[in-house]
């Protein structure tokens, strides 16, 4: 009962793990089912299967990449309707572009183009300095407070959004790696198919290996198949 487990992709190797584990403990093969080898084999595919998914990120990155793009929009959008106004003080309403601009300005009309961090601080600023009732009365005169409101939705969308993510890596950080998870699972199926590979000829461990040995053998097959498609598509 000879495999590579090198060879196996992430999701196969965890794939592989889970049936062996499955099948030693369906009931059938009692001789196994409290073996230290097989507990020590579950213990280390609980850890990989928390793991092996996520790898390095918490897998929020698009959802934090849609929020900034949402924000993004909104205060784009704002900015380009009052620099509309440059250069043309005859329009109604001009001052009071000019007045909200300049905050604009202060905080930096390419913030949007900030990393995710900066452009938070910054935005925050903004909406605050924007909210107070002075200056929330020229937005309701220019017809920009239901925008305005959105971006501040908005911005408490992606700070939420992005709080969860920076917490979900810290986690993932306390994890071991990626690569050291893999070995110890690697380490444990081998131990454990060494056991029923010894085990083979004995009576009431004949059936276990047979059963085992399939799965190994399908697993097997599966890099077969990979490697197959691969040389079959550089042809």
């Amino acid at each position: 009962m000879k495999i590579t487990l090198q060879k196996l992709s992430t999701k196969d190797l965890a794939t592989l793990a889970q049936r062996i584990i499955s099948s030693s403990k369906n009931g059938n093969y009692t001789v196994v089912e409290n073996h230290e080898l097989l507990i020590a084999l579950e213990e280390e595919y609980t850890l990989y299967d928390k793991v092996y998914a996520k790898l390095a990120f918490s897998g929020k990155g698009q959802t934090v990449a849609e929020a900034d793009r949402t924000r993004d929009h909104l205060f784009s959008g704002m900015k380009k309707f009052l620099k509309g106004y440059e250069g043309l003080p005859s329009l109604d309403n001009y001052q009071i572009a000019m007045d909200v601009l300049s905050i604009f300005k202060t905080y930096g009309l390419e913030l949007d183009k900030l990393s995710y961090s900066s452009e938070t601080a910054q935005m925050r600023k903004l909406i605050e300095e924007l909210d107070k009732p002075e200056i929330l009365s020229k937005i309701t005169a220019l017809n920009l407070i239901t925008i305005f409101n959105q971006l501040k939705t908005a911005q408490a969308d992606f700070e939420a959004i992005y709080s969860e993510q920076a917490e979900a890596n810290a986690e993932l950080r306390q994890l071991p790696s990626a690569s050291t998870i893999r070995k110890n699972l690697e380490s444990a199926i081998k131990n454990y198919l060494a056991l029923l590979t010894a085990m083979k000829n004995v009576d009431n461990w004949k059936l276990i290996f047979a059963d085992i040995n399939e799965i190994v053998k399908a697993a097997k097959n599966s890099t077969l198949t990979i490697k197959d498609n691969s040389e079959q598509e550089r042809k």
